[in-house]
C-alpha cells in the first residue's frame, strides 16, 4: 500500500503543466516531480524523429521500463503531454490542464514552435484531445479538468491538488 498517491498532470504542450508542478513542490507538497520529457531525454527513450510533427518519437516501452520501479512507492507527480500509454494502476488521480487557445498560441509562439507544430497543438486543445485521451484511459471518476490561464487559476489549482493529496492520505493511510 502506497503512503502517498501518484498523480498525473497532463494536457497540451503550453498549458502550464511544468509550471504547476514546480509551484506545487515550491508550495510544500512533499512528493517527487517526474518530468517525463526529461526522463525520456536522460534515458534516450526514443525510436526516431517525426519530421511532420517535428519531435522525437517516444519509445513508450523503454520509458515505462525506466519509470516502473519509481512509481511503486507512490508520492509521484508525473508531468507529461500524453497519458494513454501509462498503466492505469499507476495513478490515483489525473488532472488535465486546459487553457484558452489565444493564450496557448502566444505561449507556443514564444517557444518558437513552427506554424505546423503550432496548428497541431492548438487543434489538440480545441478538440480536447488530451482530456478525451484521459477519459478513455482512466476511470472517469479520477479524471479532473482544470483551467490554467491566470495566476488566480494557478493558485486555485495548487490549493485544490494539495487538498486532494491531503484527503487521499487521510483516507488511505492508517497511522
Amino acid at each position: 500500500m502506497r503512503r502517498k498517491p501518484n498523480i498525473l498532470i497532463t494536457g497540451t504542450p503550453g498549458v502550464g503543466k511544468s509550471k504547476l508542478c514546480e509551484e506545487l513542490i515550491r508550495s510544500g507538497v512533499d512528493m517527487e516531480w517526474i518530468d517525463v520529457g526529461q526522463v525520456a531525454k536522460q534515458c534516450n527513450c526514443y525510436s526516431g524523429f517525426d519530421e511532420n510533427l517535428e519531435c522525437q518519437i517516444l519509445d513508450e516501452e523503454k520509458l515505462l521500463d525506466e519509470l516502473e520501479s519509481r512509481m511503486e512507492d507512490g508520492g509521484k507527480i508525473v508531468d507529461y503531454h500524453g497519458c494513454d500509454f501509462f498503466p492505469e494502476r499507476w495513478f490515483d488521480v489525473v488532472f488535465v490542464l486546459r487553457t484558452n487557445n489565444t493564450l496557448l498560441y502566444d505561449r507556443l509562439e514564444k517557444r518558437g514552435y513552427s506554424s505546423n507544430k503550432l496548428q497541431n497543438n492548438i487543434e489538440c486543445e480545441i478538440f480536447q484531445t488530451l482530456y478525451e485521451e484521459a477519459l478513455d484511459s482512466y476511470d472517469n471518476n479520477i479524471v479532473h479538468e482544470l483551467r490554467n490561464e491566470t495566476h488566480a487559476d494557478m493558485e486555485r489549482n495548487i490549493t485544490q491538488i494539495s487538498s486532494w493529496i491531503n484527503q487521499w492520505i487521510k483516507d488511505n493511510v492508517s497511522i
